[in-house]
């Protein structure tokens, strides 16, 4: 007879699996796909690239860490992806032309040489949108994706809680 799982542990794991495949398909969809991320776009995976890392050592250090140690550590997971949610969710107001958007993703930088034209990289504006589904682009899922994360991880702390009290 095997023993349950508990469940802090796999709304944790089902936050590291939902966060690793959003990150490897934002990666796919540049590398492979062939869209430009914009600086908002760029800006939106490091809660990814910070969190993940995090998310990860957690999971593998689950009974080994110190309570306060993991509430601190999946604490600070979940502030990254509610950064992330804001993040998520300011670039697609600029998207849909509710606010503006950073000049970054507009201009050309402070200095500009004619033999730099060689080297520059196509610029994407944070206002275009390369991808929609069902009405929503990548910036919109992102921010739903992260806030996905915020509320699984913050069950998880919620059903250890409980275990532990």
């Amino acid at each position: 007879m095997t023993k349950a799982r508990p469940l802090d542990k796999i709304l944790a794991g089902l936050a590291f699996m939902l966060g690793l495949a959003t990150i490897l398909g934002a990666l796919g969809s540049q590398f492979i796909g062939g869209l430009q991320p914009c600086e908002l776009c760029l800006e939106q995976r490091l809660p990814y690239y910070w969190g993940l890392p995090i998310l990860a050592l957690v999971l593998v250090l689950w009974n080994r860490l110190p309570l306060p140690v993991w509430y601190l550590a999946v604490g600070i997971v979940a502030a990254l992806f509610a950064w992330g949610t804001y993040l998520g969710a300011f670039h697609s107001g600029v998207e849909w032309g509710f606010w503006p958007g950073p000049t970054a993703c507009t201009g050309l930088g402070e200095s500009f040489s004619l033999d730099a034209l060689n080297d520059l990289q196509p610029v994407i504006g944070c206002d275009v949108v390369q991808f929609r589904f069902l009405g929503i682009s990548l910036a919109g899922y992102n921010a739903l994706v992260s806030l996905a994360i915020v509320v699984l991880l913050t069950g998880a702390m919620v059903f250890q809680a409980r275990r532990k009290g």
